[in-house]
């Protein structure tokens, strides 16, 4: 990761607190002129350091769940990551390393359709195990 300074790391907190905080109140809160937090958000931007500025939707309503992707040894985990990541209800998907190969969260309207995502990830070739556990409910420290 490029190099960042402590003003730059106080940025970046209070961005993923409230990526709608404007720069006059963080310069406000970390007594800097708000050209200066303009030109220092602009740079983190242009060295890749933040990728976006977005919102989250609540999912409280929806049916969550994580599943744990056994991939076969002559399949190449990449592809079968990029044919999960394809499939609508599933949000966001990892390689990692452990016991499987492949982590794959799923968000859906209810559990009929949560069937269904399950089943079509085990259709996908190479995959030889999945084993999926519902989310109950998500905690999060607010300094991440």
């Amino acid at each position: 990761m490029p190099e960042v300074d402590e003003v730059d790391k106080s940025i970046l907190a209070i961005l993923k607190r409230d990526s709608r905080t404007n720069f006059t109140e963080i310069a406000r809160m970390l007594n800097l002129s708000e050209g200066a937090v303009r030109h220092r958000v602009k740079s983190l931007v242009d060295r890749g350091i933040i990728k976006s500025f977005t919102i989250e939707i609540a999912k409280d309503y929806n049916v969550r769940a994580v599943t744990f992707v056994s991939v076969s040894p002559s399949t190449p985990t990449p592809t079968v990551a990029d044919k999960l990541a394809q499939i609508s209800g599933v949000t966001e998907v990892y390689e990692v390393t452990g016991s499987t190969d492949i982590m794959a969260f799923i968000a859906v309207d209810s559990m009929p359709m949560l069937n269904k995502v399950i089943e079509e990830i085990r259709n996908i070739p190479g995959i030889v195990e999945t084993n999926t556990s519902i989310i109950l409910r998500h905690v999060r420290s607010p300094n991440l």
